[in-house]
């Protein structure tokens, strides 16, 4: 059996680049991408200073977390442990880049599509090197067999002590290192300046993820071998993968997904008429096609979107998904003709099964978002109770907008009023959960912190908490004795929304917020 491997032996490393051009020239990797690159971290106060390196790449994980969420096995991993991609297959998700710790994937700008290094595969395969390995001038980067006793890098392994990257993820990386520094393995350890001396941070205007230490927000300030100060003078950029349109697909999610989780049980129970049963079916639809043009419309190979359905890797929750939601949106379309046609019967036949593919469709990102192992701050336990709660929210302010504009008289503003009162409740303490209940995970602590003082704190506590929770719960509390006027229904109904549409995107930042490389 082969499994084949690196080490990168730190104290030999100076730095030259020449692993990074190979590497450029070999794969014909674009301006501004990175297979591998080398970060320059220096330690210390003048004059005892000292500078380290760490070349950084793909780490062939044994159990790699990218190849389980690619929703089209473009990401695979060979019999001889390399991680290789296929280009043809990839449909620009970017999800692999949310489930890889190491930041070791980027989106090609030629192709839009995935790549990484790959061993230099076509190499490997033909008994050659890496390319990186051929031009390392001082040998720093060793490959080979991990199995064979008798490879150098066997033998390296079996002499030397190695250490690995994040080791806490469980993905079992085949890279190894000697003599590395903490502050140059450890992401976020080293302070971060406002500019490089002899290169850019990134593009102008690009949204990147941070390099530099952000863990002083979290009250982590330790440094470590002692208080010396540790800088990255040189790193690449690499860029936020998810943005506005993934944190507006949750949110779309959670009202179509809402509507019917809510008005199919009034409907069932003969508290909602027709015509309230078909704008509710109505919304569900119009909010689920929103919710698939997002999805496709984020992706950089939108023309490969019908791989995830017909060429599907099942065990990726992006797979998973897209077939609940094309189930529930045939549903929603059952119920808008059984509501358009007054037959009450089939209605009440699909209450169950309406019921539970709105739960899913709510739901499921959870483990999708749980399959993105390279974001702490999304593996939370308390994720899928608040999609959950979210999309009682957003349907429960759905329908009442539709009652209180649209359909008037229905009579139901004060129940959905309940409704509405109880979910938004839900989904606060449910975020104040997330946000400051104690973190054993630094990086989590980090991504919170973030939220509770750091840049993103006053949207958090300004459109989430006071106009996201705090008014539409006074303003419900206040008049729902009275039976809710028709203009408050409408008001504690947007704002809620918003609010739900507010924690979303910034529960998307704060995620994105932590260094990985």
């Amino acid at each position: 059996m082969t499994r084949y491997g690196f080490v990168i032996d730190q104290r030999r490393c100076i730095g030259c680049h020449a692993c990074t051009v190979a590497c450029k020239s070999e794969n014909q990797v674009p301006l501004g991408s990175f297979r591998t690159w080398v970060k320059y971290i220096e330690k210390g106060e003048f004059p005892n200073t000292r500078r380290y390196f760490a070349v950084e790449r793909c780490q062939h994980c044994e159990k790699p977390p990218c190849v389980e969420i690619c929703p089209t096995w473009a990401l695979f991993k060979r019999r001889d442990g390399i991680v290789d991609f296929d280009s043809e297959r990839c449909i620009g998700c970017k999800s692999c880049m949310q489930a890889c710790p190491y930041d070791a994937l980027y989106i090609d700008p030629a192709s839009h599509t995935a790549a990484k290094c790959h061993y230099c595969a076509h190499r490997t395969d033909r008994g050659l090197l890496p390319a990186c390995v051929i031009v390392c001038p001082t040998r720093a980067i060793i490959a080979g067999d991990l199995e064979d006793p008798r490879s150098e890098i066997a033998q390296t392994l079996a002499r030397q002590p190695v250490q690995v990257r994040r080791p806490d993820q469980g993905t079992r990386p085949q890279v190894f290192y000697v003599g590395a520094d903490e502050t140059a393995m450890t992401p976020g350890l080293a302070a971060q300046p406002t500019t490089y001396m002899w290169a850019q941070l990134g593009p102008a205007g690009a949204d990147l993820e941070p390099k530099g230490s952000v863990w002083s927000l979290a009250g982590v300030t330790r440094a470590p071998g002692g208080a010396a100060r540790a800088v990255t003078v040189y790193d690449v950029p690499h860029q936020k993968p998810w943005g506005w349109r993934v944190a507006a697909y949750l949110w779309t999610k959670s009202v179509a997904a809402g509507t019917l989780l809510v008005g199919v049980p009034l409907a069932a129970l003969g508290l909602a008429t027709a015509s309230l049963t078909l704008a509710a079916g109505l919304v569900a639809m119009l909010f689920t096609l929103l919710t698939v043009v997002l999805l496709v419309w984020d992706l950089k190979r939108p023309d490969r979107c019908w791989r995830v359905v017909l060429k599907p890797n099942p065990r990726s929750w992006l797979v998973r998904g897209a077939y609940i939601l094309a189930a529930y949106g045939a549903v929603t379309a059952l119920v808008t003709l059984t509501a358009l046609l007054g037959w009450e019967p089939g209605l009440r036949l699909l209450v169950w099964p309406a019921a539970l593919l709105a739960a899913a469709t709510a739901g499921y990102s959870a483990f999708l978002f749980g399959q993105a192992e390279g974001r702490d701050f999304w593996q939370s336990p308390m994720l899928l109770w608040h999609l959950l709660a979210g999309a009682v929210e957003a349907g429960a302010a759905a329908l009442l907008l539709v009652t209180a504009t649209i359909a008037p008289g229905e009579g139901l503003q004060p129940l959905l009023g309940a409704v509405l009162l109880t979910a938004i409740l839900a989904t606060g303490a449910l975020a104040l959960g997330e946000v400051y209940s104690p973190h054993g995970n630094k990086d989590v602590a980090t991504a919170a912190a973030l939220l509770k003082r750091g840049p993103l704190a006053r949207r958090f506590q300004t459109g989430f908490l006071l106009a996201g929770v705090g008014l539409p719960t006074f303003v419900l509390a206040i008049t729902l004795p009275g039976g809710l006027p028709a203009g408050t229904a409408v008001s504690a109904a947007l704002l809620a929304l918003a609010g739900l549409w507010t924690y979303e995107d910034l529960w998307i930042r704060a995620g994105q917020s932590v260094p990985m490389s």
